[in-house]
Protein backbone atom coordinates (compact mmCIF):
# COMPACT_ATOMS: atom_id res chain seq x y z
CA UNK A 1 0.00 0.00 0.00
CA UNK A 2 1.41 3.41 -1.22
CA UNK A 3 0.97 6.50 1.80
CA UNK A 4 2.05 8.97 -0.44
CA UNK A 5 0.01 11.99 -3.12
CA UNK A 6 1.04 15.49 -2.58
CA UNK A 7 2.23 17.44 0.29
CA UNK A 8 0.25 16.56 3.46
CA UNK A 9 -2.98 18.44 3.92
CA UNK A 10 -5.12 18.69 7.21
CA UNK A 11 -7.68 15.89 8.21
CA UNK A 12 -11.15 16.72 7.71
CA UNK A 13 -12.69 18.56 10.52
CA UNK A 14 -14.87 15.96 12.23
CA UNK A 15 -11.17 14.00 13.36
CA UNK A 16 -9.71 14.33 16.38
CA UNK A 17 -6.50 13.58 14.85
CA UNK A 18 -4.38 14.41 12.18
CA UNK A 19 -3.68 12.20 9.22
CA UNK A 20 -1.39 13.78 7.02
CA UNK A 21 -0.78 13.21 2.89
CA UNK A 22 3.16 12.99 1.80
CA UNK A 23 5.13 12.83 -1.08
CA UNK A 24 6.88 9.91 -2.44
CA UNK A 25 10.66 10.97 -0.76
CA UNK A 26 8.62 11.93 2.15
CA UNK A 27 11.53 11.94 5.09
CA UNK A 28 11.94 12.23 8.64
CA UNK A 29 14.37 13.45 10.18
CA UNK A 30 16.45 10.66 11.78
CA UNK A 31 17.45 12.24 14.86
CA UNK A 32 14.89 12.61 17.05
CA UNK A 33 14.33 15.13 19.90
CA UNK A 34 13.50 14.06 23.59
CA UNK A 35 10.62 16.23 24.23
CA UNK A 36 9.73 14.80 27.99
CA UNK A 37 11.26 11.89 29.29
CA UNK A 38 11.05 10.14 32.55
CA UNK A 39 10.36 12.55 35.13
CA UNK A 40 7.37 13.86 33.26
CA UNK A 41 5.92 10.59 31.95
CA UNK A 42 7.36 7.52 34.29
CA UNK A 43 8.66 4.44 33.49
CA UNK A 44 7.75 2.97 30.16
CA UNK A 45 5.67 5.43 28.54
CA UNK A 46 3.01 3.27 26.27
CA UNK A 47 0.00 5.45 25.59
CA UNK A 48 0.22 8.78 23.22
CA UNK A 49 -2.37 10.85 21.11
CA UNK A 50 -1.64 14.16 19.68
CA UNK A 51 -5.08 15.95 18.53
CA UNK A 52 -5.90 18.49 15.52
CA UNK A 53 -5.04 21.71 17.76
CA UNK A 54 -1.54 20.06 18.27
CA UNK A 55 -2.11 19.43 22.03
CA UNK A 56 -0.67 15.92 23.10
CA UNK A 57 -1.70 14.01 26.03
CA UNK A 58 0.18 11.33 27.35
CA UNK A 59 -0.42 8.22 29.73
CA UNK A 60 1.66 8.27 32.85
CA UNK A 61 1.61 4.67 33.91
CA UNK A 62 3.48 4.75 36.76
CA UNK A 63 1.81 7.85 38.78
CA UNK A 64 -1.74 7.12 37.21
CA UNK A 65 -2.17 10.76 35.19
CA UNK A 66 -2.35 11.80 32.10
CA UNK A 67 -0.25 14.72 30.79
CA UNK A 68 -0.89 17.41 28.77
CA UNK A 69 0.82 20.04 27.17
CA UNK A 70 0.35 22.15 24.00
CA UNK A 71 2.45 22.43 20.60
CA UNK A 72 5.68 23.68 21.53
CA UNK A 73 5.42 24.39 25.23
CA UNK A 74 8.52 22.91 27.16
CA UNK A 75 6.26 21.73 30.55
CA UNK A 76 2.92 20.26 30.21
CA UNK A 77 0.53 22.61 30.77
CA UNK A 78 -2.31 20.24 32.55
CA UNK A 79 -2.16 17.16 34.75
CA UNK A 80 -5.21 15.14 35.20
CA UNK A 81 -4.78 12.80 38.43
CA UNK A 82 -7.65 10.05 38.63
CA UNK A 83 -8.27 6.87 39.83
CA UNK A 84 -7.57 4.83 37.39
CA UNK A 85 -4.57 2.16 36.88
CA UNK A 86 -1.77 1.20 34.85
CA UNK A 87 -3.53 2.72 31.51
CA UNK A 88 -2.09 1.13 28.10
CA UNK A 89 -4.39 3.51 25.99
CA UNK A 90 -5.80 6.76 25.11
CA UNK A 91 -8.26 8.28 22.72
CA UNK A 92 -9.46 12.08 22.66
CA UNK A 93 -12.35 13.17 20.76
CA UNK A 94 -12.99 16.48 19.32
CA UNK A 95 -15.00 18.55 21.92
CA UNK A 96 -11.84 17.10 24.34
CA UNK A 97 -13.63 14.18 26.38
CA UNK A 98 -10.45 12.08 27.14
CA UNK A 99 -10.86 8.02 26.60
CA UNK A 100 -8.37 6.24 28.90
CA UNK A 101 -7.80 2.08 29.56
CA UNK A 102 -8.73 1.80 33.47
CA UNK A 103 -9.31 -2.58 32.73
CA UNK A 104 -6.32 -3.91 34.51
CA UNK A 105 -7.08 -3.82 38.24
CA UNK A 106 -10.70 -2.22 37.44
CA UNK A 107 -12.07 -3.86 34.51
CA UNK A 108 -13.29 -0.50 32.88
CA UNK A 109 -12.84 2.27 30.25
CA UNK A 110 -13.02 5.63 31.39
CA UNK A 111 -14.05 9.19 30.00
CA UNK A 112 -12.92 12.06 31.83
CA UNK A 113 -15.60 14.99 30.30
CA UNK A 114 -13.93 17.98 29.18
CA UNK A 115 -17.78 19.79 29.98
CA UNK A 116 -17.92 18.50 33.51
CA UNK A 117 -13.84 18.50 34.39
CA UNK A 118 -14.97 14.66 35.97
CA UNK A 119 -14.49 10.45 35.06
CA UNK A 120 -17.11 8.32 34.46
CA UNK A 121 -17.48 4.80 33.25
CA UNK A 122 -18.06 3.80 29.84
CA UNK A 123 -17.30 0.34 29.20
CA UNK A 124 -16.98 -2.88 31.00
CA UNK A 125 -14.12 -5.00 29.95
CA UNK A 126 -12.42 -7.90 31.50
CA UNK A 127 -8.59 -6.79 30.70
CA UNK A 128 -6.42 -4.15 30.03
CA UNK A 129 -7.46 -2.17 26.52
CA UNK A 130 -3.90 -2.37 24.53
CA UNK A 131 -5.87 0.26 21.94
CA UNK A 132 -8.74 2.43 22.54
CA UNK A 133 -10.64 4.06 19.12
CA UNK A 134 -13.46 6.14 18.86
CA UNK A 135 -15.29 5.67 15.52
CA UNK A 136 -16.82 8.27 13.55
CA UNK A 137 -20.34 6.53 14.78
CA UNK A 138 -19.75 7.01 18.52
CA UNK A 139 -18.51 3.45 18.77
CA UNK A 140 -15.39 2.69 21.34
CA UNK A 141 -12.98 -0.27 19.77
CA UNK A 142 -10.74 -1.99 22.91
CA UNK A 143 -8.32 -4.03 21.53
CA UNK A 144 -7.95 -7.12 24.80
CA UNK A 145 -4.18 -8.53 24.48
CA UNK A 146 -5.27 -11.29 26.84
CA UNK A 147 -8.53 -12.26 25.28
CA UNK A 148 -7.56 -12.09 21.68
CA UNK A 149 -10.32 -10.00 20.62
CA UNK A 150 -11.75 -6.57 19.75
CA UNK A 151 -14.71 -5.83 21.33
CA UNK A 152 -16.94 -2.84 20.79
CA UNK A 153 -19.85 -0.97 22.11
CA UNK A 154 -22.27 1.96 20.97
CA UNK A 155 -21.30 4.92 23.45
CA UNK A 156 -24.57 5.88 22.42
CA UNK A 157 -26.27 2.88 24.37
CA UNK A 158 -26.67 3.90 28.45
CA UNK A 159 -28.09 0.94 29.28
CA UNK A 160 -24.32 -0.99 29.15
CA UNK A 161 -25.27 -3.94 26.96
CA UNK A 162 -22.96 -6.37 26.56
CA UNK A 163 -20.25 -5.57 24.33
CA UNK A 164 -20.22 -6.76 20.99
CA UNK A 165 -17.34 -8.47 19.01
CA UNK A 166 -15.53 -6.64 16.38
CA UNK A 167 -12.93 -9.01 15.99
CA UNK A 168 -11.15 -12.28 17.21
CA UNK A 169 -13.07 -15.15 18.30
CA UNK A 170 -11.38 -15.31 21.91
CA UNK A 171 -9.10 -17.92 21.45
CA UNK A 172 -5.62 -17.16 20.01
CA UNK A 173 -4.80 -18.41 16.82
CA UNK A 174 -3.76 -17.30 12.91
CA UNK A 175 -7.21 -18.10 11.24
CA UNK A 176 -8.93 -15.44 9.02
CA UNK A 177 -11.55 -15.29 11.93
CA UNK A 178 -8.58 -15.44 14.93
CA UNK A 179 -6.33 -13.01 16.77
CA UNK A 180 -3.33 -13.47 18.50
CA UNK A 181 -2.39 -11.06 21.03
CA UNK A 182 -3.84 -7.61 19.41
CA UNK A 183 -2.76 -4.00 20.20
CA UNK A 184 -3.20 -1.31 17.89
CA UNK A 185 -6.20 -0.76 16.22
CA UNK A 186 -7.50 1.91 13.73
CA UNK A 187 -10.97 2.52 12.39
CA UNK A 188 -11.41 4.16 9.33
CA UNK A 189 -14.33 6.19 8.12
CA UNK A 190 -16.14 3.33 6.33
CA UNK A 191 -15.77 1.69 9.92
CA UNK A 192 -13.12 -0.96 8.34
CA UNK A 193 -11.24 -2.25 11.48
CA UNK A 194 -7.39 -2.68 11.35
CA UNK A 195 -5.17 -4.30 14.13
CA UNK A 196 -1.80 -4.83 14.61
CA UNK A 197 -1.50 -8.57 15.97
CA UNK A 198 1.98 -9.25 18.30
CA UNK A 199 1.33 -12.77 17.98
CA UNK A 200 1.14 -13.15 14.52
CA UNK A 201 3.05 -10.36 13.21
CA UNK A 202 0.79 -9.11 10.82
CA UNK A 203 -2.07 -6.51 10.35
CA UNK A 204 -5.45 -7.53 10.07
CA UNK A 205 -8.09 -5.80 8.39
CA UNK A 206 -11.51 -6.54 9.29
CA UNK A 207 -13.86 -4.83 7.00
CA UNK A 208 -17.12 -3.54 8.81
CA UNK A 209 -19.10 -6.45 10.47
CA UNK A 210 -17.42 -8.93 8.90
CA UNK A 211 -15.95 -11.40 11.36
CA UNK A 212 -13.06 -12.90 8.58
CA UNK A 213 -10.23 -10.46 8.60
CA UNK A 214 -7.38 -10.37 5.78
CA UNK A 215 -3.54 -10.19 6.16
CA UNK A 216 -2.85 -6.48 4.56
CA UNK A 217 0.84 -6.57 6.29
CA UNK A 218 2.93 -9.15 7.28
CA UNK A 219 4.86 -12.11 5.52
CA UNK A 220 1.68 -14.27 5.41
CA UNK A 221 -0.22 -11.63 3.20
CA UNK A 222 -1.27 -12.14 -0.14
CA UNK A 223 1.51 -9.92 -1.22
CA UNK A 224 3.76 -10.24 1.06
CA UNK A 225 5.22 -6.99 1.81
CA UNK A 226 7.74 -6.52 5.11
CA UNK A 227 8.15 -8.64 8.03
CA UNK A 228 7.08 -7.07 11.30
CA UNK A 229 7.98 -8.45 14.78
CA UNK A 230 5.01 -7.78 17.41
CA UNK A 231 3.41 -4.63 15.62
CA UNK A 232 1.81 -2.23 18.31
CA UNK A 233 0.51 1.24 16.70
CA UNK A 234 -1.26 2.28 13.23
CA UNK A 235 -2.23 5.26 11.82
CA UNK A 236 -4.13 5.03 8.76
CA UNK A 237 -4.15 8.80 6.37
CA UNK A 238 -7.15 9.50 4.76
CA UNK A 239 -6.13 7.07 1.59
CA UNK A 240 -5.81 4.15 3.34
CA UNK A 241 -2.09 4.68 3.53
CA UNK A 242 -0.25 2.69 6.51
CA UNK A 243 2.25 3.47 9.36
CA UNK A 244 2.96 0.92 11.66
CA UNK A 245 5.01 0.56 14.90
CA UNK A 246 7.27 -2.44 14.57
CA UNK A 247 8.05 -3.03 18.00
CA UNK A 248 10.42 -5.67 18.49
CA UNK A 249 12.35 -4.49 15.54
CA UNK A 250 12.71 -1.12 17.33
CA UNK A 251 11.13 1.26 14.59
CA UNK A 252 8.56 2.70 12.28
CA UNK A 253 7.66 1.69 8.81
CA UNK A 254 5.46 3.20 6.35
CA UNK A 255 5.10 2.10 2.72
CA UNK A 256 5.93 3.82 -0.28
CA UNK A 257 5.50 3.40 -4.05
CA UNK A 258 7.39 0.10 -4.05
CA UNK A 259 6.26 -1.14 -1.12
CA UNK A 260 7.32 -0.58 2.84
CA UNK A 261 10.62 1.25 4.12
CA UNK A 262 11.72 1.90 7.67
CA UNK A 263 10.68 5.81 8.28
CA UNK A 264 12.65 6.31 11.79
CA UNK A 265 14.41 3.94 14.21
CA UNK A 266 16.33 2.31 11.16
CA UNK A 267 19.54 2.24 13.29
CA UNK A 268 18.98 -0.48 15.27
CA UNK A 269 18.16 -0.59 19.03
CA UNK A 270 19.32 1.45 21.56
CA UNK A 271 19.41 4.64 23.23
CA UNK A 272 20.84 7.34 20.80
CA UNK A 273 19.14 10.39 19.37
CA UNK A 274 18.63 8.22 16.06
CA UNK A 275 17.57 4.58 17.94
CA UNK A 276 14.03 3.21 19.05
CA UNK A 277 13.97 0.73 22.20
CA UNK A 278 10.89 -0.89 22.17
CA UNK A 279 8.60 1.68 21.16
CA UNK A 280 4.71 1.28 21.48
CA UNK A 281 2.69 3.55 20.02
CA UNK A 282 2.79 6.81 18.05
CA UNK A 283 0.76 9.75 17.08
CA UNK A 284 1.66 12.85 13.92
CA UNK A 285 1.01 16.78 15.04
CA UNK A 286 -0.68 18.64 11.63
CA UNK A 287 2.73 19.72 10.22
CA UNK A 288 3.17 15.74 10.20
CA UNK A 289 5.86 15.34 12.85
CA UNK A 290 6.00 12.26 14.59
CA UNK A 291 5.56 11.38 18.25
CA UNK A 292 6.88 8.42 19.30
CA UNK A 293 6.38 6.49 22.93
CA UNK A 294 9.88 4.98 23.59
CA UNK A 295 9.30 2.70 26.28
CA UNK A 296 12.40 1.33 27.26
CA UNK A 297 14.19 4.35 27.08
CA UNK A 298 11.26 6.35 29.09
CA UNK A 299 11.17 9.32 26.94
CA UNK A 300 8.93 10.60 24.40
CA UNK A 301 10.85 11.24 20.34
CA UNK A 302 9.51 14.20 18.36
CA UNK A 303 11.16 13.11 14.56
CA UNK A 304 10.45 16.33 12.43
CA UNK A 305 8.90 15.85 9.40
CA UNK A 306 11.68 17.27 6.40
CA UNK A 307 9.24 18.98 4.08
CA UNK A 308 11.73 20.32 1.61
CA UNK A 309 12.47 16.14 0.87
CA UNK A 310 9.47 16.96 -1.29
CA UNK A 311 10.76 19.68 -3.38
CA UNK A 312 12.19 18.01 -6.65
CA UNK A 313 14.02 20.74 -8.11
CA UNK A 314 16.27 20.56 -5.51
CA UNK A 315 17.76 16.83 -6.64
CA UNK A 316 21.72 16.55 -7.46
CA UNK A 317 23.11 14.24 -9.51
CA UNK A 318 26.28 12.00 -8.58
CA UNK A 319 28.22 9.26 -10.69
CA UNK A 320 30.99 6.72 -10.02
CA UNK A 321 31.98 4.59 -12.22
CA UNK A 322 34.37 1.01 -11.98
CA UNK A 323 34.92 -2.50 -13.47
CA UNK A 324 34.74 -5.63 -11.37
CA UNK A 325 37.61 -7.83 -12.61
CA UNK A 326 39.88 -10.49 -11.50
CA UNK A 327 41.97 -8.60 -10.22
CA UNK A 328 38.94 -7.21 -7.82
CA UNK A 329 38.57 -8.30 -3.99
CA UNK A 330 36.80 -12.08 -3.44
CA UNK A 331 33.38 -12.13 -1.89
CA UNK A 332 33.00 -14.66 0.77
CA UNK A 333 29.19 -15.73 0.96
CA UNK A 334 29.63 -18.99 2.87
CA UNK A 335 33.28 -17.92 4.49
CA UNK A 336 34.53 -21.31 2.60
CA UNK A 337 34.55 -21.02 -1.05
CA UNK A 338 35.20 -17.69 -3.05
CA UNK A 339 32.39 -17.10 -4.55
CA UNK A 340 32.44 -13.59 -6.31
CA UNK A 341 34.12 -10.28 -7.05
CA UNK A 342 33.10 -7.07 -5.23
CA UNK A 343 34.00 -3.92 -4.77
CA UNK A 344 33.43 -1.31 -1.26
CA UNK A 345 33.09 2.07 -1.88
CA UNK A 346 32.90 4.29 1.30
CA UNK A 347 30.27 7.17 0.69
CA UNK A 348 28.47 10.27 2.43
CA UNK A 349 26.02 12.78 1.94
CA UNK A 350 25.64 16.50 3.92
CA UNK A 351 21.87 16.68 3.56
CA UNK A 352 19.95 14.04 4.96
CA UNK A 353 17.11 12.85 2.57
CA UNK A 354 16.09 10.14 0.20
CA UNK A 355 18.80 9.19 -2.60
CA UNK A 356 17.94 6.94 -5.58
CA UNK A 357 20.95 5.10 -6.98
CA UNK A 358 20.48 3.42 -10.59
CA UNK A 359 22.95 0.99 -11.40
CA UNK A 360 24.25 0.17 -15.26
CA UNK A 361 26.68 -2.36 -15.71
CA UNK A 362 27.64 -4.75 -18.45
CA UNK A 363 27.22 -7.72 -16.34
CA UNK A 364 23.88 -9.74 -16.37
CA UNK A 365 23.26 -10.37 -13.04
CA UNK A 366 24.98 -8.23 -10.08
CA UNK A 367 24.06 -7.26 -6.60
CA UNK A 368 24.08 -4.06 -4.61
CA UNK A 369 24.01 -3.00 -0.98
CA UNK A 370 24.70 -0.52 1.33
CA UNK A 371 25.99 -0.96 4.54
CA UNK A 372 25.49 1.51 7.74
CA UNK A 373 28.84 2.21 9.75
CA UNK A 374 30.79 -0.74 8.46
CA UNK A 375 31.28 -3.62 6.21
CA UNK A 376 32.88 -6.87 6.89
CA UNK A 377 33.05 -9.86 3.83
CA UNK A 378 32.88 -12.42 6.58
CA UNK A 379 30.04 -11.39 8.30
CA UNK A 380 28.07 -9.88 5.26
CA UNK A 381 24.60 -9.97 7.33
CA UNK A 382 25.76 -7.48 9.58
CA UNK A 383 24.71 -3.26 9.05
CA UNK A 384 22.66 -4.23 5.87
CA UNK A 385 20.83 -0.53 5.20
CA UNK A 386 19.03 -2.16 2.10
CA UNK A 387 19.68 -4.33 -0.97
CA UNK A 388 18.88 -4.90 -4.44
CA UNK A 389 19.87 -7.16 -7.28
CA UNK A 390 19.25 -6.97 -11.56
CA UNK A 391 16.41 -9.57 -11.96
CA UNK A 392 16.27 -10.00 -15.58
CA UNK A 393 16.47 -5.80 -16.15
CA UNK A 394 19.49 -6.88 -18.21
CA UNK A 395 22.11 -4.95 -16.39
CA UNK A 396 19.87 -1.88 -15.05
CA UNK A 397 18.39 -1.97 -11.37
CA UNK A 398 17.73 0.90 -8.48
CA UNK A 399 18.18 1.13 -4.67
CA UNK A 400 16.52 3.78 -3.41
CA UNK A 401 16.96 4.89 0.38
CA UNK A 402 17.02 7.34 3.37
CA UNK A 403 20.57 8.65 3.47
CA UNK A 404 21.41 10.70 7.12
CA UNK A 405 23.79 13.69 6.82
CA UNK A 406 27.44 13.23 8.36
CA UNK A 407 27.23 9.39 8.54
CA UNK A 408 29.64 6.76 7.03
CA UNK A 409 28.16 4.34 4.32
CA UNK A 410 29.78 1.30 2.14
CA UNK A 411 28.53 0.79 -1.11
CA UNK A 412 28.98 -2.56 -2.17
CA UNK A 413 28.84 -3.96 -5.89
CA UNK A 414 29.16 -7.70 -6.38
CA UNK A 415 28.98 -10.43 -9.40
CA UNK A 416 26.96 -13.70 -9.00
CA UNK A 417 30.07 -15.67 -10.07
CA UNK A 418 34.34 -15.25 -10.41
CA UNK A 419 33.57 -15.68 -13.76
CA UNK A 420 31.12 -12.61 -14.33
CA UNK A 421 32.98 -9.20 -14.88
CA UNK A 422 31.99 -5.98 -16.53
CA UNK A 423 32.29 -2.15 -16.49
CA UNK A 424 29.38 -0.98 -13.73
CA UNK A 425 28.43 2.93 -13.19
CA UNK A 426 26.29 4.11 -10.70
CA UNK A 427 24.20 7.34 -10.89
CA UNK A 428 22.52 9.12 -7.77
CA UNK A 429 19.74 11.33 -7.40
CA UNK A 430 19.48 12.77 -4.01
CA UNK A 431 19.27 16.34 -2.24
CA UNK A 432 23.69 16.46 -2.14
CA UNK A 433 26.34 15.77 -3.88
CA UNK A 434 27.64 11.99 -2.93
CA UNK A 435 31.17 11.58 -2.00
CA UNK A 436 32.37 8.42 -3.35
CA UNK A 437 35.41 7.23 -2.35
CA UNK A 438 37.10 3.66 -3.47
CA UNK A 439 38.40 1.79 -0.07
CA UNK A 440 39.82 -1.85 0.16
CA UNK A 441 38.25 -4.48 1.57
CA UNK A 442 37.01 -3.40 5.10
CA UNK A 443 35.12 -0.25 5.45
Amino acid sequence: MNIYKKKHKLTTSSLSFNQPKFCPTAIWDSNGITIVDESIVGQNPIAIFVNTNNTIYVANKENNKIVIWEGESVNPTKIISGNFTNPYSIFVTSNGDIYIDDGDDNSRVQKWSAETNNFVTVMNVSSECYGLFVAINDTLFCSMYVHDQVVKRSLNDFFFTLNRVAAGTGIGGSDSNQLDGPLGIFVDVNLDLYVTECGNDRVQLFQSDESNGTTVVGSTSLNPTIELNCPSGIILDAEKYLFIVDRFNHRIVGSDLSGFRCLVGCYGDGSQSNQLNNPFSFSFDHSGNMFVTDRENSRIQKFRYIEESCDNSLLIESMYTSSLTPNSSNYFQDCSELDSYYEVIQMNVTVTGYYTFLINSEMNTMYAYIYTNEFNPFDVSKNVLIHSGDSGNHGQFKVTTVLQANMIYAFVMTTSALNVTGNVSIQVSGRSYVDFNRIGKYL
